[in-house]
């Protein structure tokens, strides 16, 4: 991979001057070969990322062609640099355009947010299989089926298992200390192989039986309990025989009131796009072992002026590369297929068939992804106006100017003064931004000092907000009441932020949802909106999900705390030398009783660490 970068100057001019960018340096220079190009503004900030067969030519088109659509000519004015990376072929190409486009997140390219892992449906390598959950990295030594949509659709594909095959579903602490059944073998969802209930070889059947259903071949696993229920009858084996009936009859039961089933088994995934109400969406349908399992929705950035072609062949790439990928995918949009699926069967060390005219029942599932993206929009479009017609009242309400768009709230939660985590959460764009969530673990004077927690985390978000490293907040709010606000108002005033609106929603005098009061800097009478109010409600909204974020933090931070040694934060103390402290004293109960004589007598601690060992868990206290 060679990488060619070329910044381009006037020779003349003022050193104040901006720097021209010089389009035909640039393309002399650019080989007729695959590759990926980023383009930068000014101050350095990325433009576009794109890929190319021929660096050259495609690189031309923007800079030797005329005519451009608005947002590719406003993007073409602004660039001061380009950059080039040769690679050996355009599916290559794709791969690093992908990786440099979540890097860099350019504001010309259309991006899909990143999300978690999908889940799985797992069963273990072990002679008794386990049936489990699982998101994450994946395990040669077991058996995986996915990736689901939700973790909802992979235990309720657990729970039909269960009833199916009841095959074991506990850790394997629990499977191998059992002396007698768990209720899951009493409702008839577990055969119980962990007290022998079941051998190996029977139990392995039901595992391939489940393996088969989850692959679609529901009708040869009715074949195969069918001949060993014969087989079994045959062999005066009746208990066996009846076991096997239930089965047949719960997977009949199952087949007649299940799910969308495909004739024909395997994994698919749908992709249709839609543009409505100036939203875009893409829908994922999957079809997993013949089965519909369930939907996602996705929303692009910077898609307003992009085709649904364009969207959905950034999706497909940023979705799928470096993610587990379904042997098929219909995506009718996909026009520029080849060197996605290039990409993608190299990446699953196995064929990946893009389909771009589905016929059948891949139609109708195709008609299906489409109408639920269209359902997403017009949620989407609902949340909105909700948010709007929340934001104008609350903005009415407290006089505000009409430009009030970001929200910030600080909340402080703590237990007795331990652990104290103060959060700050952020409305804009009309809604929860949830990626630029902070908290702050705030160490007052005193434990259980609120207005002292309060004014370290809001000092220091200030700090950084003059600093210039967040906006400005349009509406600060403080849960809390009178003397939180004023702690408040103190710490604007402090870092020079004079003129930010400061309020604190306090609980009215009964403490009940729908009586908070608002609490105003420097005035008596606090202001009660009624409890349906609309902005109330966006008030409550956001100063809920202050307490949520602060509560998870705090108890995290505690349960930190009472699980980590004090002698981790011990210069010396390693983990051979806490386990003979902890060892030696029967735990650290008896190793805070002990004295300084006592824990010089520990091998492998001298006197200068028993010392310090004993400063450490009794501070203040000598030790001679």
């Amino acid at each position: 991979m060679t990488k060619v970068s070329r910044r381009h100057r006037t020779a003349a001019g003022a050193a104040h001057e901006q720097p021209a960018f010089d389009a035909a340096e640039l393309l002399a220079a650019l080989p007729h070969l695959p590759g990926v190009y980023r383009m930068f503004d000014a101050a350095g900030g990325a433009l576009y990322v794109g890929k190319a067969r021929d660096l050259k030519k495609r690189v031309a088109s923007y800079f030797q062609k005329t005519g451009h659509e608005p947002r590719i000519a406003a993007m073409v004015a602004q660039v001061a640099r380009v950059e080039t990376t040769v690679v050996r072929s355009e599916g290559e190409a794709l791969l690093l355009e992908n990786n440099l486009i979540k890097a860099l997140e350019p504001r010309y390219n259309i991006l899909f947010r990143d999300d978690k892992s999908y889940p799985y449906l797992c069963l273990t390598g072990e002679p008794f299989s386990q049936l489990r959950f699982h998101r994450g990295a994946l395990d040669r030594r077991h058996r995986y089926f996915g990736p689901f949509p939700s973790a909802g659709a992979v235990r309720e594909g657990i729970a039909t298992l269960q009833k199916v095959f009841q095959l074991r579903t506990c850790e394997p602490s629990v499977f191998q200390n059992r002396s007698r059944p768990c209720m899951l073998h009493q409702i008839q969802r577990c055969t119980a192989p962990c007290v022998g209930y079941v051998g190996e070889a029977e139990y392995q059947e039901d595992v391939q039986a489940a393996v088969l259903f989850l692959q679609g071949k529901s009708g040869e696993v009715r074949e195969r309990l069918q001949a060993q229920m014969e087989s079994a009858s045959s062999q005066l084996a009746f208990e066996r025989a009846a076991r096997l009936r239930d089965k047949i009859a719960r997977l009949a039961q199952l087949q007649s009131r299940q799910f969308v089933e495909s004739a024909t088994a395997g994994d698919v995934d749908v992709v249709a796009a839609v543009e409505e109400g100036g939203f875009v969406a893409v829908n994922v349908v999957m079809i997993r072992g013949g089965r519909h399992v369930g939907d996602r929705s996705f929303f692009p950035r910077h898609a307003e002026a992009g085709s649904l072609a364009q969207v959905v062949q950034a999706f497909l790439a940023q979705h799928y590369l470096e993610r587990p990928v379904p042997p098929t995918i219909v995506a009718p949009h996909a026009e520029e297929r080849e060197a996605l699926q290039e990409a993608l069967s190299a990446q699953a060390a196995r064929g990946v068939e893009i389909v771009l005219n589905p016929g059948g029942e891949r139609r109708v599932w195709l008609a299906m992804a489409g109408e639920n993206a269209v359902l997403a929009i017009r949620q989407r479009l609902a949340q909105k106006a909700t948010a709007e017609e929340r934001l104008a009242a609350l903005v009415d309400a407290l006089a505000l100017p009409t430009s009030v768009a970001r929200i910030e709230c600080f909340d402080v939660s703590h237990t007795m003064g331990e652990a104290a985590v103060a959060s700050c959460v952020i409305f804009d764009q009309l809604a929860m931004q949830s990626g630029q969530y902070r908290r702050f673990n705030v160490a007052p004077p005193v434990g259980g000092d609120d207005y002292a927690a309060m004014r370290e985390a809001l000092a220091r978000r200030c700090a950084r907000i003059v600093a210039g490293e967040y906006p400005t907040p349009d509406l600060l709010v403080i849960d809390g009441g009178r003397g939180q606000v004023a702690v408040a108002s103190e710490v604007l005033a402090e870092q020079g932020l004079h003129g930010v609106p400061l309020i604190g929603i306090a609980k009215g005098p009964e403490r009940k949802p729908g009586l908070e009061e608002i609490v105003f800097p420097g005035r008596d009478e606090p202001l009660t909106l009624p409890s349906d109010h609309p902005g109330l409600h966006l008030l409550q909204q956001i100063r809920d999900e202050a307490h949520r974020f602060a509560i998870q933090g705090h108890r995290a931070r505690r349960g930190k705390a009472r699980t980590t040694s004090p002698l981790q934060d011990i210069a010396g103390v390693g983990a051979a030398k806490r386990k003979a402290l902890l060892t030696h004293f029967g735990g650290l109960k008896g190793l805070e009783g002990a004295s300084l004589d006592d824990l010089a007598r520990v091998p492998g601690i001298s006197r200068a660490l028993a010392q310090r060992i004993y400063g450490e868990l009794h501070p203040g206290v000598s030790g001679a």
